[in-house]
Formats: structure tokens, sequence, C-alpha cells
């Protein structure tokens, strides 16, 4: 496992229509779409630019009659999948899915933290380095945002299991801060308090693009919904918050060039 613990990986589309998903996507973040090898789930893989940055898959059996509905999941690499997931259930969390092996992929589990935000934890079999999130590409992850019921326990929970710390915060009002957390370094996302009124506790994932107008057209044009934006934040870029057909929420992030 060349990632350290308490990296973002992987990013995972759970859908009712997969092959509708790859073509919005495709259309909205140019990505190119193909089958995982092996894979007897119909699992695909997004790519761009020559490198693999999230997959796909419909909802899993039974998933939607329990109430999942499709959304965007995040792989954070750990050092040791059971002891991690028996940590989290431990802490309040819970297990969804118990620590698994893919063949020559590695051993994953699918868990949600206390205030209910699902994840996975991954240890990877591949010596490589995962570039899915990186803040200076096009089509890869630039941004992990976690709304949550309690964020003062979400950083806490997530401090314990991955070593994250607080960066940096931009006051939201009555919303509270907007808290940056950073890892090795790097500041990888924030975390803040959900709206009343909004979506239920759950990770945002922003995907970099090179044009946010013409993204945000393209998703208008496409089927999705945008319900925020485009908003100028700091750096000189800017987002929207979406949701595709299928109703799952995800983020773009670029510059203006128009």
């Amino acid at each position: 496992m060349a990632n350290q613990h308490g990296d973002f990986t992987w990013y995972e589309l759970l859908t009712t229509d997969a092959d509708a998903a790859a073509r919005f996507y495709g259309a909205v973040i140019g990505w190119q779409n193909r089958a995982a090898e092996g894979s007897a789930q119909g699992y695909g893989i997004f790519r761009t630019g020559g490198a693999d940055v999230g997959g796909f898959m419909r909802l899993p059996e039974g998933a939607e009659r329990a109430g999942m509905r499709p959304k965007w999941l995040g792989y954070v690499a750990v050092e040791n999948v059971d002891a991690t997931a028996a940590d989290i259930v431990r802490d309040g969390g819970t297990q969804h899915m118990p620590p698994s092996d893919i063949p020559g992929v590695g051993r994953f589990a699918m868990l949600s933290d206390p205030q209910g935000v699902m994840f996975y934890v991954m240890r990877g079999a591949m010596d490589g380095t995962s570039t899915a999130f990186d803040q200076n590409k096009s089509g890869h992850c630039n941004w992990n945002e976690l709304s949550t019921s309690d964020p003062a326990a979400a950083l806490a929970f997530y401090k314990a299991r991955f070593g994250w710390e607080k960066g940096d915060a931009m006051p939201m009002g009555e919303m509270g801060d907007y808290q940056f957390i950073t890892h090795q370094g790097q500041t990888i996302g924030a975390v803040m308090r959900r709206t009343p009124d909004g979506p239920p506790p759950a990770w945002t994932f922003y995907f970099g693009v090179g044009d946010i107008d013409t993204a945000a057209q393209a998703v208008s044009d496409n089927g999705g919904t945008i319900h925020y934006g485009p908003a100028e934040v700091p750096g000189g870029v800017f987002i929207i918050v979406a949701s595709d057909p299928q109703g799952a929420l995800f983020g773009l992030v670029g510059p203006r060039k128009s």
C-alpha cells in the first residue's frame, strides 16, 4: 500500500442506472469509462488522462428497498481494515459491509460514522499510489467536504481514526465554522454543520473541471440539477453543488473562463 494511512484513495458512485450515470459524467466532467477486469458485479471505472479516478455500480441487491439512495462514497486508506472497522463500531459507528477481500485489489469494509455518514476503509494490495484525489488536476477529486449534524464530534472521530487535523476556519454566521481539515500537511477538505432543511449528513466530493460555466451548463443539459452556484470560493475558483439524474449529490470546482 503506497498511500498513507488516512489518504482518500478512491471515489465510488452507487446508482440505480450505471449506464445513464456513465453518460452523464462523461458529458459533464469528460470521464471515459470501462468495465473493471474480472468484476462479476458490473463494476465500471471512470478514467481521465489515462488515470483511474473512481468507480461506479448499481446499488447492491436489496439496498434500495432498505432506503439507500444513489450516492458518492469515498475510500480512506488504513493500515489494518479489520482493526479499524472494529474500532469504528466500538466508538458508535456502524458496519454495513464486513471486512472483505477483492482479489488483486485489496481488503475493504463499508462503515458509517456516529452521525450516520457512510464511507469505506481499505488497504490496497498494489504498490502504486492512487491519484484519484489530486487538487492540481482536472477530472480528479479536488476537495472532500463533510456536512454533519455534529462537526466537533465528527472531527474528533476522524482525527482518532485517520490522523486528520484542524486547519484554518472560515466563520459562516449561525452555521458555525467551515473547518478545514489537513492530512500530512495538505488541506484535503472541510467539515461544516448541515443546514436543518438540507440533505442528511454526508460527504460531498468536488471534482475538478476546466471551465465551471461549461460544466454547469452540461449538468443542466444532461438532466442534472444545480442546487448551488456557480459561486466563487477562496483561491479564485468557482464551485457548484449538483445532483445527477439519479439523485446522487456531487460538487464541481474550477475556473471561470468567460
